[in-house]
């Protein structure tokens, strides 16, 4: 009996390791060794990034329902910056407590399969008592980037980028979180959603040694030095997961880890990308990691000067080869 038990034990064990093994399988492998000099290309998006991020964190700063004409001025930027850059943007309202809000989106139709739909999405609003430079300006200051490089470029898909309002408590997994009623919109309207990217807190790096924390059950088999971007989805997502990493590295020199974890995990599901799991659409977060990484999340101390424009160009422009490659 006891030896029956011990091979069931081992068993379980095995698939065990084989399920996590499964998990962080990915394609290709990070890059390391020094970051090549800037492309003429990335120096003139680390300025645009620059220029977001300053406006939306610095003049405006703090952002969300408590701090609503900020929070407005916010939706109105992003909403100006999209236009600006061709496209045709709409407003989708969002009920929150007292407050009428706004996701908003634009469309770029894909010229042969245009009903397979492709979400980039930021949330514009910060946390409370944050001005919110890192989380999230650099995620709506990414999208935006993406939005201006991709204009006028044909693709099979149809691509969508949308600045989400109210992803900040208290609005986080509420009815009123902007991207919860995008997603459930876009599933009424039965709408074939094939890839959502939410762009979460995409600035900060550090190359000191153990500068990047982690869930206990990832520790084990991630680089302990904060200064990759990091790819991260929930089990149903894993396609997508290795499918935009694997793109990534093809096109960028950067580094970047990716994982494909159960949503009970801490931080696997700490963004937009959460609401279209609720929808059953897959969703992956691209992300610096936060607070596994970054000292002053959700404190006053999110500032512009924080984040590291440069760095942040080389990931929006490995992201935009990513988005050609689902585009097509």
């Amino acid at each position: 009996m006891r030896r029956v038990l011990l091979v069931t034990l081992l068993v379980v064990a095995a698939c065990a390791i084989l399920a996590w093994a499964e998990m962080i399988r990915m394609p290709g492998a990070s890059y390391s060794g020094a970051l090549p000099p800037l492309s003429d290309a990335e120096k003139r998006i680390a300025g645009g990034l620059s220029r977001d991020v300053h406006y939306l964190a610095g003049e405006l700063g703090e952002r969300n329902t408590d701090h609503f004409p900020a929070l407005a001025s916010a939706a109105d930027y992003v909403e100006r910056e999209l236009a600006a850059a061709g496209y045709t943007p709409k407003r989708q309202p969002v009920d929150a407590p007292g407050k009428k809000c706004d996701n908003i989106e634009v469309r770029a139709p894909g010229a042969s399969r245009p009903d397979e739909i492709i979400v980039v999405g930021a949330h514009y609003d910060s946390a409370p008592g944050s001005p919110g430079a890192d989380d999230n300006a650099s995620g709506v200051a990414a999208m935006l980037a993406l939005a201006r490089a991709l204009h006028g470029r044909g693709h099979a898909r149809t691509l969508a980028f949308v600045g989400f309002v109210n992803e900040e408590p208290p609005h986080f997994q509420q009815e009123s979180m902007g991207s919860l009623v995008y997603a459930r919109r876009s599933r009424a309207r039965g709408e074939n959603i094939v890839a959502m990217l939410s762009l979460e807190s995409l600035g900060y790096y550090d190359d000191s040694p153990r500068s990047q924390q982690y869930p206990a059950v990832a520790r084990p088999f991630y680089p302990r030095t904060g200064n990759f971007v990091g790819f991260v989805g929930n089990v149903g997502s894993r396609a997508l997961v290795r499918r935009a990493l694997g793109a990534f590295r093809t096109r960028a020199r950067f580094p970047s880890e990716g994982a494909a974890m159960p949503e009970l995990v801490e931080g696997v599901g700490w963004s937009d990308q959460w609401s279209f799991w609720r929808s059953d659409y897959q969703g992956i977060m691209v992300t610096d990691t936060a607070p596994f990484r970054y000292p002053h999340y959700h404190t006053p101390r999110d500032t512009p000067e924080k984040v590291d424009y440069e760095r942040l160009a080389r990931v929006v422009t490995g992201l935009e080869g990513v988005l050609v490659d689902l585009a097509e």
